[in-house]
């Protein structure tokens, strides 16, 4: 199983105003890679996808009714998340119910092609885990 680093999520109420801010910064490009976002499973928010040629920024729309409109336990739009990604998905859901870690499990929900779910850290920071299916991101 091979899991990395792959992405910060940050929350906002004027994403075009974060985007140009991170953009003239730190001279970040555009990271949409063909990507499609699902906008019809509770969550319609624009969301700018940035990159240093590494590691991804995902700045999203703030939203404080996703959990309420997808039945799940936490909201991964109301502040923003940690995301990592992994070939191997499954192992890493079998792992968090050993260590009896509870996850809500997004499915493919945002974005096309992605698999998601979602856990809290120790501290209540939320950490999202995705694997890339039938997408031509997959990598």
């Amino acid at each position: 199983m091979t899991t990395r680093f792959h992405h910060v999520n940050i929350c906002s109420g004027n994403v075009p105003a974060l985007e140009d801010f991170y953009r003239k910064l730190f001279d970040l490009q555009d990271a949409d890679r063909g990507r499609s976002q699902i906008r019809t499973q509770g969550y319609a928010g624009d969301v700018a996808f940035l990159t240093d040629g590494h590691t991804e920024m995902h700045l999203a729309t703030r939203d404080l009714g996703v959990a309420f409109r997808t039945g799940q336990s936490l909201n991964p739009l109301e502040r923003g998340h940690l995301a990592f990604r992994t070939d191997d998905l499954t192992e890493i859901k079998r792992r968090l119910r050993e260590l009896n870690i509870p996850f809500a499990d997004f499915g493919a929900w945002a974005m096309k092609g992605w698999e998601q779910i979602f856990l809290y850290d120790p501290e209540g920071n939320i950490v999202e885990v995705h694997q890339v299916r039938d997408s031509p991101e997959a990598e």
